[in-house]
């Protein structure tokens, strides 16, 4: 299935239908927050005064995380309320048009994962989901997109700039004595 999923035409033209679809809904996101006015105030401190609690102890399930909104992000919310908008509409942007598409995934995934911790399901696991398969496909999930283009060019920038690299010179091995 991997094998099919990375390397086969046909998964790369159903993982572009899917990579749409998934950048559809990160891009409308991201752009209704850009237009309208977003502030994550009131999210984050209902995910503090409610946060994720076992059912059977009460206690906190993601404390570590909840202390993270409490103690950095609630007081630098106005770079929360950038970097929300910006960054869900970089990540459909990236999955649409297929550039740096495995990239993108993963910071969809790490936006989806944060908004769970902080108590909201709504299209999240659907969402983790689907990026977890383009993530398994690694640069196929790019294949009808800007990676067909833009990965080899990567690849030859960095083959070039190792390359370019001074050489670490090496000791000499140290000659060990025979012991008399």
């Amino acid at each position: 299935m991997m094998k099919f999923l990375r390397e086969n035409v046909y998964a790369a033209g159903l993982l572009f239908l899917l990579r749409i679809y998934v950048g559809w809904e990160w891009l409308n996101a991201g752009f209704h927050k850009l237009t309208g006015g977003f502030d994550a105030t009131g999210f984050l401190k209902n995910a503090i005064a409610n946060p994720v609690l076992d059912k059977g102890t009460q206690e906190l399930v993601y404390p570590t995380f909840t202390g993270f909104l409490e103690q950095v992000a609630l007081p630098n919310v106005k770079i929360i309320n950038f970097l929300i908008p910006v960054g869900e509409t970089l990540v459909g942007i990236g999955l649409i048009v297929g550039g740096l598409t495995a990239a993108a995934a993963f910071f969809g995934l790490m936006m989806n994962f944060m908004f769970l911790f902080a108590g909201t399901v709504s299209t999240n696991p659907w969402l983790i989901l689907l990026g977890l398969v383009v993530i398994a496909a690694g640069t196929n999930a790019g294949r009808f997109g800007l990676d067909y283009y833009l990965l080899p060019l990567l690849r030859k920038l960095m083959r070039r700039n190792d390359q370019e690299k001074p050489q670490t010179p090496t000791l000499p091995k140290p000659r060990h004595r025979a012991a008399h």
